[in-house]
């Protein structure tokens, strides 16, 4: 593709390359460069892309799409925002492929995965869609699975994705819009044909800095679709509607000042089951995923297939067929008389939700083993300390992904909010003894939370990812007790 074509739509302000240029694809790490790429230099957080043009050039890269003139002899473009540039300029080389998609867009601090999975089975039950779909867990392409690095790619990644699906007959797609992503234009330019607000609590804070700036950030979503779905029992609910350049349709599991309404709710130890009303319409939902968050999940859901043309019987019908995330109370197979629970769990409401769930439905100790991320938001760590040790029955505190930090301090950090007494807790930094530890001391009835890993498969310590499967671990841990 001409360079001229690539650079559609974008503000330059200075170009010294020819526009007549054939571009074979466009990279932003030099590692990626090849012949007759484009190179984008991002000014990122801890490196500059700039620094880097040498390699790339090396590689085969023909010209440096840039926000400042290069220090050595390169056909360039100089734009004033790179990451803008870069998701218009992939926009342009996928040939809008987005444009041929229904966008479904859904953000909020948790219940994201597992909304867009049932917004996905949603769509496929009452639809002919062949529906793609982008998130924590991975990347569906009809029933075709990759992984996925972040919850929101990168904008190059993200139009190539598209394009990949336009080819294999996707009609719409569901993505997990992170705030991220927001912020750093790797959804710029895109038209969500629907936004949905699941809700907004503590995190990211090490990014953001500020929780107004936070949700400001998820705000910038429903700027940009043609409807909005939006849970206004969340405190920031109001918020998210007065910013939607939209038709809005709010829901609620608490008030009646909604649009869509759960009533006669019934939370069971395998399912949930309420009414869910409008306009004097109603219908009755059961779906197989425990937990009150799952009431919500599911209302949005609902009123994101409404706002879609499907009605509410249709939607409520669909979701019975329904099954959960892997990692969100996610049960393991034990050896004995007690549970095991994955999740994903690692935000203060997140752990109250899921310790809320299973406190419903238990009919022994509710017993947590959880960590805090390292180089992420500190300050949310004594309040996950004090969460889980007040919710728990007994806290076993680890290491979560430490990445570059000393796990032992992050542990200080989470103790610090502990309120209960001593011997409420233990502190085992090692995290596979502590799963060990919290299944050797189990009692008859107990349900054993593993919160924070959830569907991740690794652990990261000194920056570096290692094997771990919580899985393979309850499974080998029961197998050596077996051995004894």
């Amino acid at each position: 593709m001409k360079l001229s074509k690539i650079l559609e739509k974008i503000n330059v302000i200075e170009c010294s390359a020819s526009l007549d240029t054939e571009i074979s694809d466009i990279c932003y790490d030099s590692r990626s460069a090849k012949a007759g790429c484009l190179f984008v230099a991002i000014e990122g957080f801890k490196s500059d892309g700039s620094s880097y043009i040498p390699a790339a050039m090396e590689s085969g890269a023909v010209v440096v799409l840039c926000s400042r003139v290069p220090s050595v002899e390169v056909s360039y473009v100089l734009v004033s925002d790179t990451r803008l540039a870069l998701a218009i300029a992939s926009q342009n080389f996928f040939e809008n492929a987005a444009s041929k998609l229904k966008l479904i867009g859904i953000t909020g601090t948790n219940g994201k995965t597992s909304s867009a999975l049932l917004m996905k089975h949603l769509l496929e039950e009452c639809t002919d869609a062949k529906v793609g779909l982008i998130g924590t867990n991975g990347i569906l392409i009809g029933e075709s699975e990759f992984p996925s690095e972040r919850t929101t790619p990168e904008s190059y990644e993200l139009h190539k994705l598209f394009h990949q699906m336009v080819q294999e007959g996707c009609t719409h797609v569901v993505m997990e819009v992170s705030s991220h992503s927001l912020v750093l234009s790797r959804v710029s330019g895109l038209r969500f044909a629907l936004g949905i607000f699941t809700n907004l609590t503590q995190d990211h804070l090490d990014f953001h800095g500020t929780m107004e700036e936070y949700v400001a950030a998820k705000a910038i979503l429903f700027s940009n679709c043609d409807k909005a779905v939006i849970n206004v029992d969340d405190e920031y609910g109001g918020y998210m509607k007065e910013k939607a350049l939209c038709p809005v349709m709010t829901y609620s599991a608490k008030t009646n000042d909604a649009d869509l309404i759960a009533k006669d709710i019934k939370l069971m130890s395998d399912c949930v089951k309420f009414c869910v009303v409008t306009l004097g319409e109603i219908s009755r939902v059961t779906i197989g995923i425990p937990g009150r968050f799952s009431v919500y999940n599911a209302l949005g859901v609902i009123g994101g297939g409404m706002s879609l043309g499907i009605d509410m019987e249709s939607c409520a019908k669909a979701l019975v067929g329904a099954r959960g995330v892997k990692g969100r109370l996610e049960t393991v197979d034990t050896d004995g008389e007690y549970t095991v629970i994955i999740d994903y769990a690692h935000t203060p409401d997140a752990l109250q939700n899921v310790l809320a769930a299973v406190r419903e439905t238990s009919a022994g100790r509710v017993v947590v083993v959880f960590g805090c991320g390292g180089d992420r938001d500190k300050t949310k760590r004594p309040v996950m300390g004090d969460i889980a040790t007040q919710m728990s029955d007994f806290s076993i505190i680890t290491s979560d992904n430490p990445r570059s930090e000393n796990p032992d301090e992050i542990i200080c950090d989470i103790i610090a909010g502990v309120k209960v007494k001593k011997s409420k807790y233990v502190t085992i930094t090692d995290r596979v003894a502590a799963i060990k530890w919290a299944i050797e001391n189990h009692e008859k009835g107990d349900i054993i939370v593993l919160a924070g890993k959830g569907h991740e498969t690794y652990q990261e310590i000194d920056n570096v990812k290692c094997h771990m499967d919580e899985r393979e671990i309850v499974a080998d841990i029961i197998e050596m007790r077996k051995n004894k």
